[in-house]
């Protein structure tokens, strides 16, 4: 195994590297990437991009929530992260009548500033390789037992690398399928604030359909602040404490740059899948993701139905909105760009070179063999999977009632402690309030219909839960008709108890079995997730658990085949830094994209009343003006909104600052172009784009839109 690790090292330390490609631990750049990093524009220190004894550019980066990355840019921990992140406090922190999500909110000083609740950040403190502590001990191990231990060590050290009084968490992470293990510890804050959020017709301007698209003219940022007690250390809100004073901060770059200059991210991506066989690829562009994006779209639908004509409404489903509609559109356009680009076959192609090497080596020689077994046995389910997840599940109400079958379980056994029922009631009191606050029944119960009718349409009968749909049809008519749903959904709407507080509190203060599983909302939910997990979730697990170790197999041969080859390890939501410049691209003959866009394009797009191009009339009128400040880019006298790079980014990078070659913030990260929608299982090199927000764009924002200069006088600017 430390030959495997030797090897590893190698790799990441020698490769040279091509184009743009590769999410590189900060920890393990290496000579060759770092001299490539020079080359392209860095003038940076190694020391100076990660240090765990002197502070260094990774001291500013954080995890912001749970999924999104931010960045501090001032000594009194003020943070940029995206609109996107924010939106779920931002929203949170709304009503109808102080609707900061329609209208921004500018904290004018520190007193102004609204606790986030649930939000916390997370510095990372270090990095350790623990590789050679876990890997020998898994060495001849079958795949099932190996996946057990390696589970158990990973506990282990969790545990060993935490101190849960100073609010440190350590989390190891799997690097190279398996291959590689690094524990990851950070220190989480919990007392964060909300400084600034623009309107949401600029954060979200272009809406979806932008999304995902270049030209791109979205102020997607929002500004919070961490808290710390006044030992500097985590504590809980409190209005005793102080703003952060964090070992490092960026300094924010208002000076320009132009096509061809360098540009560095640091985040945390959140998961690829790069070195994914043939069949995996078969199966998401066959099975997976139209499977999601039709089950999607039909959420959407019904969704935005409701919030077009009522504030209330939008406000109470803008969150999930924004997050189904996000990946509706990016598995839309994966599937796409997969097929366009023939990326099946291309791995077809490194598959069969790899079993030509493999032959007379007993390790990896049957591994093409057995993998068409593991796919072929389970690709009759896939689709059922994702019909429960995505859904059955889809509807909040059915989601909800899903819950609960642990309850029913605790309720039926005997013997069971009365004590354990009654915290599940208790869970199930708490999870239905929450439930309750976010429940649109409108919405919701088209989605049950249709959801509903989609399964019976698209998945194997025989794989049915017993008897619902034949109890269906007798109750409420034909299967192939809507009607025949929407009636049925009606029903369940109407009759559920999870809907009925009164029906609810007898429940609760007389609870029994039967009541429950009589209730229409819970045997639907109940029903169809019990027939999965009790007949065909067994046959996910066991996939997982053989292309698992396959995968890792494969991995560790093709790091034998060629010791040279350019690699690096998957994202798994840990410190990344990617590198690359700010550029221009043609997607297509006769196209050209420039790296930039401007205010000019901003008006251009801007429809009064439109749901998704719509502007404030004080933006509007400021840009009439050519009121841009200081902000303003002197060589095309106009204000640069956003700009692209040919970064390696992914989900979890959302937020990621864009940094230019001495260290100074130029951006923040926030999308992928269309045309590169492939990019969690295939990079390329040519058309993949990074579309950041120009930090100049929102420096105006705060300052002539907002009024809050008081967040501008906190930087360290960078001028000309």
């Amino acid at each position: 195994m430390k030959k495997i690790f030797a090897s590893l090292l190698l790799v990441i330390t020698f490769c040279k590297s091509y184009a743009d490609e590769g999410m590189w631990l900060p920890l393990l750049l290496g000579k060759q990437v770092y001299a490539d990093m020079v080359k392209r524009g860095l003038k940076l220190t190694p020391e100076q991009l990660y240090s765990v004894n002197k502070s260094s550019i990774k001291d500013a980066i954080i995890i912001f929530g749970g999924g999104c990355t931010g960045e501090i840019v001032s000594n009194e921990g003020l943070i940029f992260t995206n609109h996107h992140c924010g939106y779920a406090a931002i929203a949170a922190a709304s009503s109808v009548n102080n609707n900061y999500l329609r209208d921004g909110f500018w904290a004018l000083n520190k007193s102004q500033e609204i606790p986030a609740k649930e939000l916390s950040v997370q510095f990372l403190l270090k990095i350790e390789d623990v590789t050679d502590k876990i890997a020998p001990q898994l060495e001849g191990l079958s795949a099932n037992d190996r996946s057990k231990k390696q589970a158990e060590l990973i506990s282990q050290f969790n545990q060993q690398y935490s101190d849960p009084s100073q609010n440190i968490e350590a989390r190891v992470s799997p690097l190279f399928k398996n291959n590689q293990f690094l524990v990851f510890v950070y220190q989480r804050y919990t007392d964060i604030r909300l400084v600034a959020a623009p309107p949401e017709s600029v954060g979200k301007f272009g809406g979806d359909t932008d999304n995902w698209e270049w030209p791109r003219h979205t102020g997607d940022f929002s500004v919070f602040r961490v808290y710390a007690g006044k030992d500097g250390k985590p504590s809980a809100h409190s209005a005793e404490n102080i703003p952060l004073k964090p070992k490092y901060f960026l300094p924010v770059s208002i000076k320009g740059f132009k096509d061809g200059d360098y540009a560095m991210i640091y985040g945390y991506p959140g998961s690829t899948n790069r070195y994914e066989t043939s069949y995996g690829i078969r199966l998401a562009t066959d099975i997976n993701n139209p499977s999601l994006v039709g089950l999607r779209d039909v959420r959407l639908k019904a969704m935005f139905e409701q919030m077009k004509n009522d504030p209330a409404v939008k406000l109470q489903l803008a969150s999930s909105y924004a997050s189904i509609a996000n990946y509706w559109k990016f598995y839309d356009g994966e599937t796409k760009q997969l097929l366009k680009y023939q990326i099946y076959e291309k791995k077809q192609a490194e598959e069969a070179a790899f079993q030509q090497w493999a032959k007379g080596k007993p390790e990896f020689e049957n591994i093409f063999t057995e993998w068409p077994k593991v796919y072929d046995a389970w690709r009759p389910y896939a689709k059922h999977r994702v019909y429960i997840y995505e859904g059955v599940l889809g509807s909040p109400l059915a989601k909800f009632a899903a819950t609960l079958i642990k309850l029913e379980n605790d309720m039926v056994k005997n013997g069971v402690d009365a004590a354990i029922v009654k915290q599940d009631l208790e869970a199930a009191g708490n999870a239905r309030k929450a439930f309750l606050a976010d429940e649109n029944k409108i919405s919701d119960q088209r989605i049950l219909a249709a959801t509903c009718q989609m399964f019976y349409n698209d998945i194997d009968k025989n794989q049915h839960p017993i008897g619902f749909y034949e109890t269906l049809k007798s109750a409420y008519g034909d299967l192939k008709e809507p009607d025949t749903y929407k009636k049925w959904a009606t029903a369940v709407f109407s009759n559920t108890m999870l809907l009925n507080d009164a029906k609810w509190q007898a429940f609760i203060q007389k609870p029994d079995a039967v009541t429950l599983q009589n209730d229409p909302a819970y045997a639907y939910a109940g029903g169809f997730v019990k027939n999965y997990l009790n007949k065909y979730d067994n046959f996910f697990q066991q996939f997982v658990l053989k292309n698992n170790d396959l995968g890792r197999l494969y991995l560790k041969g093709i790091m034998q085949m060629d010791p040279k080859k350019k690699m690096y390890p998957d994202a798994t939501f840990t410190m990344r830094v990617s590198y690359g410049n700010v550029k221009s691209y043609s997607p297509k003959d006769g196209v050209k994209y420039d790296y930039a866009t401007t205010m000019k394009g901003v008006l251009e797009k801007y429809i009064p009343g439109d749901y998704q191009f719509d502007l404030p009339a004080k933006l509007i009128d400021l840009v009439k003006k050519k009121d841009f400040g200081q902000y303003i880019d002197k060589r095309i006298n106009d204000l640069v909104v956003c700009f692209i790079t040919t970064n390696d980014i992914t989900g979890g990078n959302s937020g990621s600052p864009v940094i230019d070659g001495t260290g100074n913030l130029i951006g923040l990260a926030f999308d992928g172009n269309y045309e590169a929608l492939s990019h969690k299982l295939a990079f390329d090199k040519d058309l993949n784009r990074t579309i950041c927000v120009d930090v100049r764009y929102v420096l105006w924002c705060i300052d002539k839109l907002g009024g809050a200069s008081n967040i501008i006088n906190e930087l360290k600017l960078v001028k000309q």
